[in-house]
């Protein structure tokens, strides 16, 4: 046996049949519901029931990464937009033209996540707009935390059925 045969038999590169692929998925999907925008959601709630210091605080993280992501939108936003629809173009047609397995798998990652990255930039440039703090900020977060799980939900729906599709296509001995 040579090493790249030991290493395709130990690193399974056929996504859909591999639990460490739904393992990362779930993984994925669960952090970013959790970080709306980058700030963990556990501070929202703490800030709608305790307000004060935790507002204070929530306010403050919030502010962090709202500016953090203005920045990097005016100083790079189109390289980095072009870049994303490059990769996701290339995954799109490596996975659904060529049907590279690897690519499908990455490309029902990355494409749902693309969009959870605008919803973010979208709250983010609303919140920069409207200067929201307080209970309007905590209204804006959950918000954004409901679309981003409604993608999520939808993208889990959608993997889970390609993926079955997928494995009944090729078999389960490969």
């Amino acid at each position: 046996m040579d090493l790249f045969h030991t290493l395709t038999e130990l690193i399974d590169l056929r996504s859909f049949s591999n639990l460490w692929y739904w393992i990362a998925l779930a993984v994925v999907w669960s952090s970013a519901s959790h970080w709306v925008m980058g700030v963990p959601f556990d501070m929202v709630y703490r800030a709608r029931k305790q307000g004060g210091q935790a507002a204070l605080d929530l306010e403050a993280i919030t502010r962090v990464n709202v500016n953090r992501m203005m920045y990097i939108t005016e100083v790079s936003g189109h390289w980095v937009l072009g870049m994303t629809c490059f990769v996701l173009a290339m995954l799109g047609m490596l996975g659904f033209y060529y049907g590279v397995e690897f690519a499908q798998a990455v490309f029902l990652l990355a494409f749902p996540m693309a969009i959870v990255g605008l919803i973010n930039w979208s709250s983010a440039r609303r919140i920069n707009r409207e200067g929201l703090a307080g209970e309007s900020l905590v209204r804006q977060l959950t918000i954004t935390r409901l679309f981003i799980q409604l993608v999520g939900m939808v993208a889990i729906f959608v993997t889970a059925l390609w993926g079955m599709y997928q494995n009944l296509q090729i078999g389960f001995l490969g």
